[in-house]
């Protein structure tokens, strides 16, 4: 008996030594690929919206030939190349220009959302609206690229909560609290710190996206205004596009300080690709943007770190990484760097939709915990200096 036990373990082995030499035989290409083909990667930052707004032969007009999405566009950013690029949600900024407050926050911003759900509904066969993180894993199972809305720059907001709520109830499931001015409420990290952080307001600001359940992302804001979010969310929050200081020191990117809060909070920060952000160099390549992704894993951890292109929204490009085809081709490089499958996959999606559930689970709390919040912004702040 013992003969014929230990022949079938042998035989047994023998049977499962192919499978075994094939996947140890899997090169780094073959894992990032299957990763991707079974995880969506959600990439936090696009601004194609803002490209077709700005279109020098058809501004605003999504049906326009050049425009068409099914074909080779002239962007970064069409339906074959995110195929390509095995993207599998996409957050599509409605961004807006901190001088548009001028001429009224609210008309553009407005337009910019209407763009945005134009592209979406355009091409069904392609893009999916997603208003929750139950709703991007629907759409990646019937392969469609789950699509939602953020908005760039707490100016389009006006210092009015009750605008935050509406573009809540439009689909915008992001903010990011600055661009690259300062706010009455907000010091943007590429202009004056004026307040040194968030001012009261802006920390109601905060609260009620906490309540409504709409993400806060820090791109763009200052370290104070970083570390004031990080103390009063009750939510975990985003870098939609963003890098880390301690690769390349530029004031776009996040200090080690505050990354070394993150496992705190549950935020992520999605590495962003601009080449003057990524490098102190004239050009940067698909190594630095893996640099930083690991520079943030390493001090935040693999839970805390994902992707945010900001493409459609950069005139540079890093060599390896030009448009959204090429997302697999950082996974393969941190794969031959020896990242894990499930490492890979938090990086891809994981982080953000556990995040995105979070503060989705938090918003149900304070939803049953209290009423929108009618505070404004000179009952907590005094008269405002501007409109912005």
């Amino acid at each position: 008996m013992r003969v014929l036990t230990r022949l079938a373990c042998v035989a047994v082995l023998a049977a499962a030594a192919p499978t075994l030499a094939f996947a140890q035989a899997e090169s780094p290409s073959e894992l990032a690929r299957r990763v991707l083909a079974t995880t969506p990667l959600i990439d936090g930052h696009n601004d194609l919206p803002w490209a077709i707004r700005e279109s020098a032969t058809s501004p605003f007009d999504v049906d326009a030939p050049e425009h068409d999405l099914r074909g080779r566009s002239p962007f970064h950013t069409d339906i074959a190349r995110l195929r390509a690029g095995m993207v599998g949600g996409q957050f599509w900024s409605v961004y807006i220009p901190y001088e548009s407050v001028e001429e009224g926050a609210a008309k553009t911003q407005l337009e910019q959302i209407d763009i945005a759900l134009q592209i979406i509904d355009k091409y069904p066969e392609g893009f999916q609206l997603a208003l929750d993180a139950s709703d991007v894993e629907r759409a990646f199972a019937a392969g469609r690229i789950a699509s939602m809305l953020g908005i760039e720059g707490g100016h389009a907001i006006e210092n009015s909560l009750g605008a935050l709520r509406a573009y809540y109830a439009m689909g915008v499931r992001y903010m990011t609290l600055t661009h690259n001015g300062t706010l009455d409420w907000a010091d943007a990290g590429s202009d004056e710190h004026r307040h040194g952080g968030l001012t009261e307001f802006g920390r109601e600001v905060v609260r009620e996206m906490n309540r409504l359940g709409m993400l806060v992302d820090l791109a763009h804001t200052s370290p104070e205004t970083m570390n004031d979010a990080l103390d009063v969310s009750e939510a975990p929050v985003i870098w939609s596009h963003a890098g880390a200081r301690g690769v390349n020191e530029h004031t776009r990117n996040v200090p080690d300080q505050v990354l070394r809060r993150l496992p705190d909070n549950g935020g992520v920060v999605m590495v962003m690709f601009y080449p003057p952000f990524i490098s102190p160099r004239e050009e940067a390549t698909l190594s630095d943007v893996a640099d930083h992704v690991e520079h943030v894993a390493s001090l935040a951890g693999i839970d805390h770190v994902g992707i945010g292109s900001d493409f459609d929204g950069i005139e540079l490009v890093p060599v390896g990484l030009e448009d959204v085809s090429k997302f697999p081709a950082l996974f393969t490089e941190l794969a031959r760097r020896g990242w894990s499958e499930e490492d890979l996959r938090k990086l891809a999606g994981e982080n953000v939709l556990r995040v995105w559930r979070e503060a989705e689970a938090v918003s149900r709390r304070l939803r049953r915990e209290r009423s929108p919040s009618t505070a404004t912004i000179g009952e907590l702040d005094g008269v405002p200096v501007s409109a912005r």
